[in-house]
């Protein structure tokens, strides 16, 4: 039963991947990258099986497909990544908050990269790519924290370059024994179909119960404080950034040197009795 199923997303994504080549790579890599749960741990591998199958990239010498591979997946988490900064710096976190449940991304999930990012500054942009989890969503908390936009590309870039040559290096040796293995997972179907279904439903669950626990801290927090909720402010810049004016602040209002700015009479004083 999981074989059939297996055998049915191996043929999707392999046919993409034969007809788009490595911009199916990058565009599955930029959904990933924009806070869009669909996890680079499958997508990578699955195009270095399809180097060792001789399915993607054929007649070209592997490690230089594996390259060509693990760049276009660099390319596209860039993509995706500048998208979310975008969003980080237009929208904030209320605009974050407001949409992301719909893509899972909890207040939980955005505290939890808040907190990485306030911690380590720019270089955070550079070392998340690496974590799971913190990876996905630091480039919102980068945006909402005005990190200068060319530093925060180059950073992205260089992390994701090494987590998706792994990754794709890693699929490739999986692939040179995947005949090996078909039979191992074929004969566990039931197995790993009930780990994989419990495994979902825990991360469901506990992505809610966490969502849920930090928005009612956060209200209840903001409750007690008298302002709005914490996750309406934004994000300190990070160490050695300038301060900048932020999404949620007033604008001073600008004069122009021919103009005066609006006077306003003064009350007369009040005779004391």
């Amino acid at each position: 039963m999981l074989g059939s199923i297996t055998d049915v997303l191996m043929t999707l994504i392999t046919n993409l991947y034969v007809s788009t080549g490595l911009l199916g790579i990058a565009l599955a890599m930029a959904i990933e990258s924009c806070c869009i749960p669909l996890p680079s741990e499958i997508v990578m591998p699955i195009a270095g099986i399809m180097i060792a199958q001789g399915k993607l990239l054929p007649g070209m010498n592997p490690f230089v497909s594996i390259f060509l591979v693990g760049l276009a997946g660099a390319i596209g988490c860039l993509l995706g990544s500048m998208l979310a900064y975008a969003i980080g710096y237009k929208g904030g976190r209320p605009l974050m908050l407001k949409y992301g449940r719909y893509v899972l991304i909890s207040q939980h999930d955005a505290d939890k990269a808040d907190a990485f990012f306030k911690r380590w500054g720019s270089p955070t942009a550079f070392f998340s790519r690496l974590l799971p989890v913190v990876r996905t969503y630091i480039s919102l908390p980068a945006g909402i924290a005005k990190m200068p936009f060319v530093r925060f590309c180059i950073y992205s870039f260089l992390g994701s370059l090494p987590w998706c040559l792994i990754l794709a290096y890693l699929g490739y040796i999986l692939g040179d024994h995947i005949e090996e293995l078909s039979p191992i997972f074929h004969s566990l179907d039931v197995v790993i179909l009930v780990v994989l279904i419990v495994l979902i439903v825990l991360y469901v669950w506990r992505h809610v119960k966490n969502d849920r626990k930090a928005r009612a801290e956060h209200a209840a927090l903001a409750a007690q404080n008298g302002h709005a909720p914490e996750f309406a402010q934004p994000v300190a810049p990070a160490a050695g950034m300038p301060m900048q004016q932020s999404w949620n602040q007033p604008q001073p209002q600008q004069f122009q040197p021919s103009q005066r700015p609006p006077q306003f009479p003064q009350q007369p004083p009040q005779s004391r009795p």
